[in-house]
């Protein structure tokens, strides 16, 4: 099996072909993953016990658009950042995405029995194994991040760490699932309490849209992006996981489980406060829209290059899955 270590060469995006494009980060992304995810222990390890493995793999591999690692390869081809390093960072993304994947479907948290059309991974072993599994997930992520193969300089590697940690913790993903579990009433009785529409707005860019802006990112600093760039693009993954939330949101009513792979109308059922309960469903698809458009309204100064990065945010508007 191929050293998760080595650099890979990636081939370039083509402008208009967003599903190709996708699809092949995705197929390399999966054999990075499986890489990484491999028996052998690696350095410094002691042993891979293979029940905490596989349910690892179970969470990892075998499905996903992927769409977080691919703006990380995206955004790094776009400054002509190396192909292998970008791959690496976006691999490191991808393994925290599935750790929260892993995460949010326990009881505890959103209770879901199927993802991506499989059973969840406390489904298919059960609940302290999916919790060691998206622990080790995690931790997994911060490994490859942290690794010299994935960028030479410690300074670069640090700022990579730093903006992964900021993205997934406290301030970022799991604190916006905190706020989403106290909005639907786990504490204080057990009594939803409504949220305004700033309140919804900030609770979605910490749970979702903290991680996809994250993803952008770290491309920009993996091919050590000018300050200026670096910050509309930040602006840009910002205004993509704001679209992409609302999408989601439209879809748990409009879509159907088979097309998601996934439970539908949870949101509804729990009661969960979304853009689509306090501006309606037609006023979310405009602004679904609208945020589509300021994404890719962002990356004006960027040239055709990056028109592989404005379909990613129509993308994320218009996905029916």
């Amino acid at each position: 099996m191929r050293d998760p270590r080595m650099s890979s060469a990636l081939p370039t995006a083509e402008t208009g072909d967003l599903a190709s494009s996708l699809a092949r980060t995705a197929q390399a992304i999966e054999s990075l993953l499986d890489a990484l995810l491999s028996a052998a222990p690696r350095e410094s390890e002691i042993a891979r016990p293979e029940p905490l493995l596989s349910a690892m793999r179970h969470g990892a591999l075998g499905g996903g658009k992927r769409l977080r690692p691919f703006l990380t390869v995206e955004t790094a081809r776009l400054l002509r950042g190396d192909a292998g390093q970008a791959l690496r960072a976006g691999a490191a993304v991808e393994l925290v995405h599935c750790y929260s994947l892993v995460h949010d479907d326990l009881p505890a948290m959103d209770d879901d029995d199927t993802r991506r059309g499989r059973p969840t991974v406390h489904k298919a072993y059960d609940e302290a194994t999916a919790i060691l599994a998206g622990d080790s997930l995690l931790t997994l992520a911060f490994d490859v991040m942290a690794d010299e193969a994935t960028h030479p300089s410690g300074e670069v590697r640090a700022a990579l760490v730093l903006a992964l940690a900021r993205a997934s913790g406290l301030g970022g993903m799991a604190g916006g699932q905190m706020l989403d579990l106290a909005a639907e009433g786990r504490f204080d009785g057990g009594q939803p309490r409504s949220l305004s529409e700033a309140e919804i707005r900030r609770l979605q860019a910490m749970k979702t849209g903290a991680l996809l802006a994250a993803s952008v990112e770290i491309g920009a600093l993996i091919a050590g992006a000018a300050p200026e760039a670096r910050t509309a693009l930040i602006r840009y993954g910002r205004a993509l996981g704001a679209a992409f939330q609302v999408a989601d949101d439209i879809l748990d009513i409009e879509a159907t489980p088979e097309a998601l792979g996934k439970a539908t109308a949870k949101d509804q059922d729990k009661g969960k406060a979304t853009l689509v309960s306090v501006l309606g469903l037609d006023a979310a698809k405009r602004e679904r829209d609208r945020l589509s458009a300021d994404a890719i309204a962002v990356l004006a100064g960027f040239g055709p290059e990056a028109d592989t990065l404005r379909a990613a945010a129509r993308f994320a508007a218009e996905r029916t899955n």
